[in-house]
């Protein structure tokens, strides 16, 4: 090849990875994205190639490199220096007072300030820059050696493979990666439909995720990082603060809700701000770490053999009650799963009260030994199901008799039957009655054809009275034939007709939600209807144009294509569409990506006048905003209602500009 064209390719193959980072850092940490997901995916593949076809192009740093390569047999050790250790607990205030209380007497002196950061819930993790690009990774093992997972730690799009200019020749780092909250409810819900034993907790889920061998299925579970620890570089940094500013500068993520504290009442008052508030975040906080804020004092006040004494961590009290089992039933879902269910005593617990807790699947239920009369500890962590987590052996009634798998479905008495490579146990009648009670259920759900008036007892009602038998029937209901069952009347019938009439023209992508299709979650029913534009176009669809939908892998794909070639889906399809129920054709991505509100990030908070909070999200992101969860400084407005809380606070704090509904749909009528 003439050295002319060598030059233009290696030019061509900088350019691309330039533009990559340049848009990885608007998604992934300024919240301001600037093209569509097919657009990146374009620079992606086009980079991927030009790579492939001359290798000699290919660079460490390369965006590429974080889609995961070829599984390896097993992990290189990762030496820790300096070692990294382990952190003091506490778990009240008076115990940190007593930890500041020994700095006092360590260093009389000094005048002690401190930073109050929230604990993030993940895995700690040290990584290594050379010049600017990540070198190597690795977790923190004993604190002296751990594994290196730097193949893993690449498909972590938040964590830069190359630091900003400015950032030391030689920089050691050390954090935390995690799942966030809603990447781990996605990832249950594909176990769960797919019977697959649930994770416990994301902190359990990133621990297996990070020293998984196939680096390809450890970028799938889209894995997060954020940095508070300089411990090669710090040439400079006079106070922690500075170094998480430092830091932050450099292009490494930050959790953004720490402040520096001048005494231990505000200490304090940080502690108190975050304990229910942690619960809007996306990631699991169990407490707040607290450091001496001056450098030069940490390393005065040294270390014990175990941990620093410049820092403490307070833990929240675990939301754990203790109740009492009184039964176990199988509850049959909607793909079929048997899942066992513990009826409690009622007990409040996480701010609702708590009747039934989840055992997950039988192989739980056997490992925890639950019984019917035990005593147990009930937790539910932020927004997480209640989970039976412990029983009280010491307590247990004597006649109480461990609780067997039953051979046939308990609903419509077909034996139940286990797939290769599956936990759970199934129950395959299609027309089990559980199974079709919990798809109209699901069907009618408000996120999905949001079908007012058929509540869990009236669609128990409607199919005891042989009024329906499966989705399409909904659409035959007569208003008579209602109004004379038992607690209807005229105006709720009409009023159930008026919700099933105005449904039949509901999004493409609620249907597709709606229809229970198994992997196919809110966001994949998103991503498929602003693919494929309409329903005949994805019915249509192959294995291969489904997997070309970013964040549709395989699995999803293979679901997809045979719900579509299912001739018992195709029917209820036709059924649906005869009785008038017909999603509109959309080319919403188009509309989105050129949207007035493009990279803008929004927040939804309180009850708005006339928009649902799904109608106002739904409106934003067809402008082309990203609808958040939680305000921070890269949040460009927050649309509040009435009852608005904490969001609105902490919008005022960092001088967010808040809209009423009013201020909102002006806006979006005049784009």
């Amino acid at each position: 090849m003439p050295e002319t064209a060598r030059a233009a390719l290696a030019r061509r193959a900088e350019s691309l990875r330039a533009e990559i980072r340049r848009h990885e850092d608007l998604y992934y940490r300024s919240g301001r994205p600037e093209i569509s997901d097919r657009e990146f995916d374009a620079l992606m593949r086009e980079l991927a190639e030009l790579e492939a076809a001359h290798p000699e192009l290919r660079a460490l740093d390369s965006p590429t490199q974080r889609v995961g390569g070829e599984p390896v047999e097993g992990f290189a050790p990762f030496a820790h220096e300096p070692p990294m250790q382990s952190l003091d607990n506490t778990y009240s205030l008076a115990e940190v007072r007593e930890w500041v209380e020994r700095l006092r007497r360590l260093e009389p002196d000094a005048e002690v300030a401190f930073v109050a950061e929230l604990k993030v819930d993940g895995v700690s993790i040290s990584l290594l820059y050379e010049n600017g690009v990540l070198a190597r990774g690795g977790t923190r093992g004993n604190g002296l050696v751990g594994d290196d997972v730097t193949a893993n730690l690449r498909t972590v799009r938040s964590l830069p493979l190359r630091l900003s200019p400015g950032a030391p020749r030689r920089l050691l780092v050390r954090g935390e990666v995690y799942l966030p909250r809603s990447a781990f409810r996605r990832i249950n819900e594909e176990r769960e439909a797919a019977g697959e034993p649930l994770f416990v907790n994301p902190r359990n889920a990133t621990a297996g995720t990070i020293r998984m061998l196939d680096s390809r299925v450890v970028a799938s579970r889209r894995l997060a990082a954020t940095f508070y620890q300089v411990a090669e570089g710090a040439a400079g940094l006079a106070t922690h603060a500075e170094t998480l500013g430092a830091l932050a500068g450099w292009g490494l993520p930050v959790q953004e809700g720490w402040r520096r504290c001048a005494d231990l009442d505000e200490v304090a008052a940080f502690i108190e701000e975050w304990r229910a508030r942690r619960r809007e975040l996306d990631f699991e906080t169990d407490g707040v770490v607290v450091k001496v804020d001056d450098l030069e004092l940490r390393a005065r006040l040294g270390s014990t053999a175990k941990a620093p004494r410049w820092a403490v961590a307070f833990k929240y009290e675990p939301e754990r009650v203790e109740t009492v089992v009184r039964g176990i039933r199988v509850q049959v879902g909607r793909t079929g799963v048997l899942t066992p269910v513990a009826e409690l005593e009622p007990v409040f617990v996480g701010g609702t009260t708590v009747q039934r807790a989840t055992l997950h699947n039988y192989e739980d239920l056997a490992r925890k030994d639950v019984r019917v009369g035990d005593t147990v500890f009930v937790e539910k962590g932020g927004d997480v199901i209640p989970k039976v987590v412990e029983v009280l052996l010491a307590r247990r009634p004597a006649d109480a008799r461990p609780f067997e798998l039953p051979e046939r479905c308990p609903r419509c008495h077909e034996p139940v039957t286990r797939f290769e490579g599956e936990v759970a146990w199934r129950c395959v009648n299609p027309a089990c009655p559980a199974m079709v009670a919990e798809s109209i259920r699901h069907f009618v759900g408000r996120n999905a054809m949001d079908i007012e008036g058929l509540g869990d007892e009236r669609v128990a009602q409607l199919l005891a009275e042989g009024k329906i038998a499966d989705l399409p029937d909904l659409y035959a209901l007569r208003g008579e034939e209602l109004a004379a069952l038992a607690g209807w009347g005229e105006k709720s019938a009409e009023k159930l007709l008026a919700s099933l009439e105005a449904s039949k023209g509901r999004e493409l992508h609620r249907l597709l939600f709606a229809l229970g299709i198994r992997f196919v979650g809110e966001r994949v029913a998103k991503l498929l209807a602003r693919h494929f534009g309409s329903l005949a176009a994805l019915a249509a669809a192959t294995e291969e144009e489904l997997v070309a939908v970013p964040e549709v892998g395989p699995k999803v794909a293979a679901s997809v294509r045979a719900f579509f070639a299912d001739p018992r889906q195709r029917r209820r399809l036709a059924a649906l569409a005869a009785a008038g129920v017909a999603p509109p054709a959309t080319a919403r991505a188009a509309r989105a990506a050129d949207g007035p509100f493009r990279g803008k990030s929004v927040v939804l908070t309180g009850t708005l006048p006339t928009l649902s909070r799904e109608e106002a999200t739904a409106r934003l992101e067809a402008a082309g905003a990203r609808v958040a969860s939680s305000v921070s400084k890269k949040t460009d407005f927050v649309v509040a209602g009435e009852k608005a809380g904490s969001k609105l606070e902490r919008a005022r704090e960092l001088g967010v500009e808040i809209l009423d509904e009013a201020a909102l749909l002006a806006r979006l009528d005049a784009s």
